[in-house]
């Protein structure tokens, strides 16, 4: 979609960024330990995104894989951000949620509406893994990837937004972790 934005316009927004201190990771849980591991075999920490998980692609959601989670884990949620969409607050890209803690990985293209776990809305308004469509000229954009362990399963009606999904956790998450790709429309 945002592929069609001219690029002339994409560079007069280039100053209009969320910021990667709007992201759920660094705003609203600061003080849980950043001890769980968050990689990609696609894609290393301040890496490219290949193309094929972006709109100019396929847009299948990248695998990830997680380790370290601390002990009293009940459940695990991923989720991912842009910090330099053109927003007041960051994209949302995707949100899974009360992964069992024995789980350690998302395969490549996992994340669809039709998943066999619980997904949440993504700034479009839908399940599953929206992906990334910066605007042409607007820069490279961080796309946050975050995993939270939390000491309980959370008690979310179906396909729950960010603002749900932060209320919930509040108070409950026991450690954190981060991987960031990047992606540039040329």
């Amino acid at each position: 979609m945002l592929e069609k934005i001219p690029a002339a316009v994409g560079h007069a927004l280039s100053g209009l960024k969320a910021g990667l201190e709007k992201a759920v990771f660094h705003a609203e849980f600061p003080d849980a330990p950043a001890t769980i591991a968050l990689t990609s075999p696609d894609f290393a920490d301040g890496a490219a995104l290949p193309a094929r998980f972006t709109a100019d692609g396929d847009g299948t959601s990248p695998p990830l894989a997680w380790s370290n989670l601390p002990a009293g884990t009940a459940a695990v949620v991923i989720l991912g951000e842009d910090a330099d969409s053109p927003t007041p607050h960051p994209l949302v890209h995707l949100i899974a949620w009360n992964l069992a803690p024995a789980m350690s990985d998302l395969a490549e293209g996992a994340l669809t509406a039709d998943a066999p776990v619980d997904l949440g809305k993504n700034s479009f308004l839908k399940d599953g893994w929206l992906p990334p469509d910066p605007p042409s000229g607007h820069g490279a954009h961080r796309y946050l990837f975050q995993v939270y362990a939390l000491d309980r399963r959370l008690d979310l009606s179906p396909s729950p937004g960010r603002g749900a999904l932060i209320d919930a956790m509040r108070g409950h998450v026991l450690a954190r972790g981060s991987l960031t790709g990047t992606y540039q429309r040329r």
